[in-house]
């Protein structure tokens, strides 16, 4: 690359490089490329309740899982796969905002019992029952925090079809290697939209599997070593007695409220994630050089975002671009990057910003401007006129 040219780098991506002449051209949607990545990844069981804008996860999942289930209500279906989990398999589900605000209870008791599954959540319009057909970007607020007394659960956010591979990849595996919840937030009309894709750039996927972790005799369910990720076995083997414990509890897996060994445990739910959030930080960052304005986005933004720079770039204005695809917890790596920079501008489809305040809280700054709208997505226009 010469000097003062842009130099576009992409972290974790993995998508491999075909000739043109090997390309499979297809149309194609987010659920049918999220769903055979997680069961092509691992996933063995989809639990699922109906619900617009992911009905599409819950008819392909029936195809695709190994086995598919039919829950009658949103409560039972995050209480099955807590069940699942337990038992060794890999759950997912697929739902919006009025279904995860009914799982809620029970994730917070998969969060603390440290049950792997993943979550697909497709944000629409709020609050409440809001506008089903109608996109928005405005659930991240509620996921960041969903964990009661602010302990974290990944969260992951697909800008494109290849992020929905790799992303939903990456989602079952942090599940797995972290023991934990994952949310996979994602949009309408990523979700529900046709696009031309060539499916040849989709890499080949590993399978993951719930391999037992090394450990130190006596089998503890809760003792966990240098990883900070306790072994696990499912309840019902034939070698260890299995304890999973929603309330707090010691390595034994018993109910001891003060005790500073129960204690430590509650606080390694927090640590395992954010001390190692670096294993799963993944982002796209278009750097220009000399340029001392950051673009930065996430999700169906995205694209509007990766347009607004050219037409910045073609007008002669430098600014280098940051597409945030690991959203929480957030990785001391992407201050860093925000840090190089005299001025931020952050546009996501929500009214307060909810990323920004994300990391910046709700103080103005004037080095801070956002770009937000809700009712429809944001056009590259909108963001391009506020650099003039």
């Amino acid at each position: 690359m010469q000097d003062g040219l842009p130099m576009t780098t992409e972290r974790h991506n993995g998508t491999s490089k075909k000739n043109a002449q090997q390309q499979q051209l297809t149309l194609i949607d987010g659920s049918k490329i999220i769903t055979e990545s997680l069961v092509r990844s691992g996933a063995d069981v989809f639990i699922g309740y109906p619900i617009t804008p992911s009905n599409l996860f819950y008819k392909y999942a029936g195809k695709r899982f190994p086995q598919f289930y039919a829950a009658p209500d949103e409560i039972t279906v995050l209480q099955w796969m807590s069940g699942f989990s337990a038992a060794g398999k890999l759950p997912v589900t697929a739902t919006a905002f009025p279904g995860l605000a009914l799982m809620t209870e029970t994730l917070n008791m998969a969060c603390m019992m440290e049950l792997p599954m993943v979550l697909i959540v497709t944000q629409r319009l709020g609050p409440s029952t809001g506008s089903a057909t109608t996109g928005a970007q405005g659930d991240l607020a509620f996921v960041s925090s969903i964990i009661s007394g602010g302990y974290p659960i990944p969260v992951f956010c697909p800008s494109s079809l290849g992020d929905c591979w790799n992303l939903a990849h990456e989602s079952l595996k942090t599940a797995v290697k972290f023991r934990t919840p994952v949310v996979l937030l994602t949009s309408k009309e990523m979700i529900m939209t046709n696009r031309s894709f060539d499916i040849s750039k989709l890499k080949k996927l590993e399978k993951g599997n719930r391999s037992i972790r090394n450990f130190k005799e006596p089998y503890q369910p809760y003792r966990a070593g240098e990883d900070m990720v306790p072994a696990f076995f499912p309840v019902g083997n034939n070698d260890y007695q299995v304890r999973l414990n929603a309330s707090t509890h010691d390595n034994d897996g018993m109910i001891k409220k003060a005790n500073p060994e129960s204690l430590a445990n509650t606080r390694r739910l927090k640590s395992k994630l954010e001390k190692r959030v670096n294993e799963f930080t993944f982002y796209e960052l278009d750097d220009n050089p000399g340029a001392d304005v950051l673009l930065i986005s996430y999700g169906i933004t995205a694209d509007s975002a990766r347009d607004a720079l050219k037409t910045l770039r073609k007008q002669g204005k430098k600014a280098s671009l940051l597409i945030m695809k690991t959203l929480y917890p957030l990785a001391p790596e992407l201050i860093r990057i925000m840090n190089r920079y005299e001025k931020l501008v952050f546009a996501e489809e929500n009214l307060s910003g909810q990323l920004k305040e994300l990391i910046f809280g709700r103080i103005e700054s004037e080095h801070i401007k956002c770009v937000n709208k809700i009712g429809s997505m944001i056009a590259p226009a909108e963001i391009s006129e506020v650099f003039d």
